[in-house]
């Protein structure tokens, strides 16, 4: 379900109309399909019932604008008290936490009376609105209306996620403006200084976004995308919800008392996390914006992360100054400030009986910025303040970073973020741009690259998973009693599992892998499934290896070098890799190695450019990573993917292409590219067995073995010292 059409401001009796037959249509719209006890039930005392919005906003403008004229009528008088809200000076009302009790009137008369206040409204804006108060308040009640909207699939979120079925409100999950942009990564900074927030006294806004007025900013630094529940995983791992040093005072006492220890809606399966949607339960997608936090989890991850929230100040001013800067503005979460809910200087509410509306809520709340999925795309605006209190989790709110200055460049703090620049920088200054493949593999491209292994296209994974499941249990009984299992760039380790079925007498297993998320994650899931078994991660470039960890004890060492990776080096660089390994492995080991090999260019091709995109998103993240852990500024979308097979090389090649021209920044360096100029990040070279007994015997190793699968084929080598 998608409503973007946008709400215009106008003058004419049509236009009025026609604004007001669109708005009004979107909650009837999103009711549709939902069952009246969907409608009625309350979930908690902070959430309103389905059938309670229906009627609200329909007593909004009888009570606002039509029971202002003359001799008007009320359409039951008894709504008067049970659909207001918060007015007090307009009588009595039912208190909030009670609203689900009220099962009178049924959802039938509810939507009569709203039928009914839509022909009297219909009726009104046919003779023309009064210039001044009334059109003022019927330009509010159109965007109260779509805060409903908002508030409406919120509480139904809520009243679905309460249940032990999980249901599903919807097939797919509404959105009420445009799609999720993709993240690009980095910070933008900003010099600060005198500047002017808040809103115009031109068009509409509500009476808390007035007047503009001027603030000093210090320099700061924004993060151009939302933090995602990718890096929210890696808070929890890091044990974010038991480190009473990361929390404000109040904060840390509702993680003892709430027992939290995930954002709201997540849920553990048995492998992964999930989140209840309005779609129903799904599995949490890393990439994807978190939502559903508190403000105090929110400040609480941005302590962790060695940053802070930005103030609301800085938030708009940032998107008044870079609104293309940054992704997902105001399109997937709200987004926490450390900015209390407190009038602008020189505030003052509103006229008349909408004087209520927001003024005697400005203590003990906290402003939040931008929009969310569920935002009417028309109701969005820059100086927009949404506030919720600060243990508040049931709304769509999430988190944008900010740093003072300009912020370090490194999410990485140790020798990798320096080799890590280095090898950019290096490869940034060749005629042929070039980036070493290693650096794809940070978490989120681990996943990506897990997500590539189950494509159709990609062939290696599933044909070198079967033959290691036919050879596996051939070769584990030369391993002897209490051998050692070093897993070279390990990742996922999904392909371990084999092995270890295979040789369950295994003492040890000494996963390598560049990426310490990575690392964490696949290292958690093998404990917890072979729990007899040492598992001792190493974060580690496989190039430069270093011995086993002693506590792995004596036995054989076995390596496990699978996935091809081995054609990502240069011929050089794979005989140094396997010399080293036979050097830290010790004597008498044995190293498994996983082999591409050659084949149709057709075949080759589809493996590395799928349809779906996957490839390309992968290739893509290395520059993400690069603005985000570096400080550099790619224009990540800019880039396109490119995959060729190159025949005199025997190697697929990948590559990212400028799209057109533009300069990249890192630090005080800039590097050009001209349209079309590409940036080389993979080869992979693919053997036959005789290419393979070269290289073995080049680097000292004996070739023992050599097994093919089925096509398209793959290969897996023994080799012994």
């Amino acid at each position: 379900m998608q409503m973007t059409q946008p709400v215009r401001a106008g003058m004419s009796v049509e236009g009025d109309l026609d604004r007001y037959r669109r708005v009004r249509a979107v909650l009837p719209s999103l009711a549709e399909g939902l069952s009246s006890e969907d409608l009625t039930v309350q979930s908690m005392p902070d959430a309103s019932p389905g059938k309670w919005h229906l009627g609200h906003v329909s007593w909004f403008f009888e009570v606002m604008l039509l029971g202002a004229r003359q001799g008007y009528r009320p359409f039951d008088p008894r709504f008067l008290s049970l659909f207001n809200s918060y007015y007090d000076a307009l009588g009595a009302r039912v208190d909030r936490p009670m609203r689900g009790l009220m099962t009178r009137p049924g959802l039938a008369e509810v939507m009569a009376y709203r039928a009914e206040i839509d022909v009297r409204m219909e009726a009104l804006l046919a003779g023309g609105l009064n210039e001044g108060l009334e059109r003022d308040l019927f330009e509010l009640g159109l965007n109260h209306e779509q805060q409903h909207q908002e508030l409406f699939l919120m509480d139904i979120l809520h009243l679905m996620a309460r249940s032990p079925l999980d249901p599903a409100a919807y097939e797919i999950e509404p959105r009420l403006g445009e799609g999720q942009v993709v993240a690009r990564g980095g910070w933008i900074a900003f010099e600060g200084g005198l500047t002017q927030i808040g809103a115009s006294a031109e068009g509409f806004a509500f009476d808390n976004e007035r007047p503009a007025h001027r603030v000093w900013l210090e320099p700061y630094a924004l993060a151009a995308d939302l933090v995602t529940n990718g890096d929210w995983v890696r808070f929890i791992q890091d044990g974010g919800y038991q480190r009473p040093e990361l929390w404000l005072s109040d904060g840390w006492a509702l993680v003892q008392t709430e027992g939290w220890s995930a954002p709201l809606y997540w849920g553990r399966g048995a492998s992964d996390w999930t989140v209840m949607t309005l779609a129903g339960r799904r599995p949490v997608d890393p990439a994807a914006p978190v939502r559903h936090i508190s403000f105090y989890e929110a400040d609480a991850f941005a302590r962790w992360s060695g940053r802070r929230l930005p103030t609301e100040a800085e938030w708009e001013h940032a998107a008044r100054a870079e609104p293309s800067a940054f992704t997902n503005l105001d399109s997937e979460a709200w987004q926490w400030t450390c900015s209390a809910y407190s009038p602008y200087p020189g505030f003052r509410p509103t006229e008349g009986m909408a004087a209520e509306y927001n003024g005697k809520f400005m203590a003990n709340q906290m402003v939040l910025r931008g929009g969310s999925f569920a935002t009417p795309l028309d109701h969005r605006r820059i100086s927009y303040r949404n506030f919720f209190h600060p243990h508040q989790r049931w709304a769509f709110t999430g988190l944008r970073l900010a740093a003072d200055g300009a912020p370090e460049a490194a999410a990485m703090d140790d020798d990798a973020t320096d080799a890590f620049r280095h090898d950019l920088i290096v490869g940034l200054s060749e005629r042929q741009k070039t980036l070493p493949p290693k650096w794809f593999y940070d978490a989120e491209g681990s996943r990506l690259f897990e997500d590539i292994t189950r494509l159709p296209e990609y062939y290696p994974t599933r044909q070198e998973a079967a033959l290691l499941r036919r050879v596996g249990p051939l070769w584990a009984p030369r391993f002897g009693a209490a051998a050692v299992l070093v897993e070279l760039g390990s990742g996922a380790s999904e392909k371990t599992r084999l092995v270890l079925d295979a040789a369950p007498d295994l003492a040890a297993y000494v996963p390598i892998d560049i990426s310490p998320a990575a690392l964490g994650e696949a290292a958690g899931r093998i404990r917890a499934d072979y729990p007899d078994l040492k598992v001792l991660p190493v974060v580690g470039d496989f190039e430069h290896l270093s011995p086993p960890p002693s506590e792995a004890g004596s036995g054989r060492r076995i390596g496990f070098f699978p996935g091809s990776t081995i054609g990502n080096l240069t011929p050089d660089a794979a005989i140094r890799l396997l010399r080293s390994a036979r050097e830290i492995l010790g004597q008498g080991a044995l190293f498994i190695l996983g082999v591409d090999l050659v084949k149709s260019p057709a075949t080759l091709i589809a493996a590395y450019d799928d349809a779906q995109g996957v490839t390309a998103a992968f290739n893509r993240n290395v520059l993400v990573r690069a603005n985000r852990e570096l400080g550099a500024d790619f224009d990540v979308p800019a880039f396109a993917h490119r995959a060729f097979w190159n025949g005199e090389q025997s190697r697929m090649e990948m590559h990212l292409e400028a799209t057109r021209p533009m300069t990249v920044h890192l630090g005080k360096l800039a590097f050009r590219f001209g349209e079309g100029e590409t940036i080389h990040t993979e080869s992979s070279r693919k053997f036959d067995q005789a290419s393979v007994r070269e290289l073995a015997e080049a680097s000292g190793w004996k070739l023992e073995a050599f097994e093919v699968s089925d096509d398209p084929a793959v290969a897996l080598a023994l080799l012994a010292d």
